[in-house]
């Protein structure tokens, strides 16, 4: 026995509809809820699976690093006498290559614990750093008798240390350097190096080194001309940070992406006095552009030419862009059995709603479930295909006609297929959806078009004027 009365008027049925859509809103929200932490759970656990690899990576430098004495004076009181004094302390001018050129290899794999994948790396990196003084050194204030060149320090940046595989080879003017672990008080490693050979020339460095990372790879160029090229297998990359490549290209075999980037860009001297080398930035790892799409950058990491190494199918944006047209889809469906009431004279209870709209709620939970097991585009078919199946069986039995219910199984059906090419077409997903909004309006207009929303059953209809 239906719960509806048939004593309400047709006015009375839309609101009760949409008090039941409003009781709905509910555990929709509730999966936005459950979407949050099954991704809070996600990043957790990628993040327990790269421990120990190495995290996101930035490399910088080198920079060469040489202490300069400062001779300063002040004048005190000795009881009725001013007596000046002088004294010397140390203070360090870091210099920045001429010239930095270097080239990098990343090496993608993926590393998964049960349902969860990490994307790693391994990574070689190979340059040569050009030192000499500017022709205007003298301008900064320091002369070179100041210069204790033979204690100078030869810097590396690396974010994260600890993916550093074995030893890094470093030499200068052909001589291999001994390194030690940090300096500057940053992430890296250094060297001591006899820097002589600036008073009359230039120094030439060459190093090579491997790393691990996870997912971004960053450099920070700080030379008065950078040239980095980086090449990689993955066929992914997302360019990000403060500089993009001048020229890329991206395919099914990977990627190969050339930056250059000059100190005028980067708004900063070769020398620096008083200083020691800049931290390394940490690299930004936020992303959902894909292909080699630039986005705008961070400011954490906007002095950074960075790559992304992005999964091709995020999951849980996917599973949450879905559920934001939940309300479309009670919508739409509630809309079809109000009209099967109100036209069709089928009367449907309060009670029907719920379920149906419970069965509406329940394919975003079944879709997030299965796409973190199967992906998304199988749960995608096997939620919807479970969830229009059900309702459908159920309006059977609710309208009495298998007819109308084929009805209600083939619009939600469309709404599910209409939904999926939503979600591939980002850039029309506004334009779609308006349309078929227009489309179901002038619909639901054209058919209640004669309908008198507060008449009570067996009321007369207003004569047409």
């Amino acid at each position: 026995m239906s719960l509806v009365s048939t004593e309400r008027s047709p006015g009375a049925k839309l609101g009760l509809a949409l008090f039941i859509g409003f009781l709905l809103s509910f555990p929709l929200f509730a999966v936005w809820l459950l979407l949050d932490d099954r991704q809070q759970q996600s990043e957790f656990a990628q993040a327990s699976i790269a421990e120990g690899w190495g995290g996101p990576q930035t490399l910088s430098g080198p920079l060469l690093v040489i202490p300069y004495r400062v001779t300063t004076s002040e004048t005190v009181m000795e009881g009725t006498q001013q007596v000046t004094r002088s004294r010397q302390s140390w203070q360090e001018l870091t210099l920045s290559p001429e010239l930095s050129n270097l080239e990098t290899e990343m090496r993608p794999e993926r590393r998964t614990r049960s349902i969860y994948e990490v994307v790693v790396y391994e990574a070689t990196t190979r340059g040569q750093a050009r030192f000499a003084f500017p022709q205007d050194i003298s301008r900064f204030g320091v002369a070179p008798a100041d210069m204790d060149l033979s204690r100078a320090e030869l810097r590396f940046g690396l974010s994260d240390p600890r993916g550093l595989v074995g030893n890094p080879r470093v030499s200068a003017g052909g001589r291999a350097l001994r390194l030690q672990p940090g300096g500057g008080g940053g992430p890296g490693f250094f060297a001591w190096v006899d820097a002589a050979a600036l008073a009359g020339g230039a120094i030439l460095i060459d190093y090579a080194f491997d790393f691990r990372g996870n997912q971004a790879l960053g450099l920070a160029p700080q030379a008065g001309e950078t040239h980095w090229r980086l090449t990689s297998p993955w066929p992914h990359p997302s360019f990000q940070g403060g500089f993009l490549p001048v020229e890329r290209q991206i395919g099914p075999e990977g990627f190969v992406a050339t930056y250059r980037v000059g100190n005028l860009a980067l708004g900063s001297s070769l020398v620096n006095i008083g200083g020691a080398a800049a931290t390394v930035p940490a690299p930004n790892t936020a992303t959902d552009r894909y292909q080699g799409e630039a986005e705008a950058p961070a400011p954490q990491g906007g002095g950074l030419a960075q790559v992304n190494l992005v999964q091709p199918v995020d999951l849980y944006s996917r599973v949450d862009r879905s559920a934001k047209y939940g309300f479309l889809f009670i919508g739409f469906t509630f809309l079809a059995f109000l009209l099967f009431d109100i036209i069709g004279g089928v009367r449907v209870s309060p009670v029907e709603y719920l379920l149906v709209g419970a069965g509406l709620v329940l394919f975003f939970v079944l879709l997030l479930a299965f796409a973190e097991v199967i992906g998304f585009t199988p749960a995608y078919i096997v939620a919807s295909a479970a969830i229009a199946g059900l309702n459908t069986a159920y309006s059977a039995a609710v309208l009495r006609s298998w007819r109308r219910a084929g009805f209600i199984g083939a619009l939600l059906v469309g709404l599910y297929a209409l939904l999926y090419i939503l979600l591939s077409l980002e850039d029309l997903s506004l334009v779609i959806g308006s349309l078929m909004l227009f489309v179901a309006l002038a619909t639901v207009m054209y058919l209640t078009r004669n309908i008198n929303w507060g008449a009570r059953p067996g009321e007369a209809e207003p004569a047409a004027a």
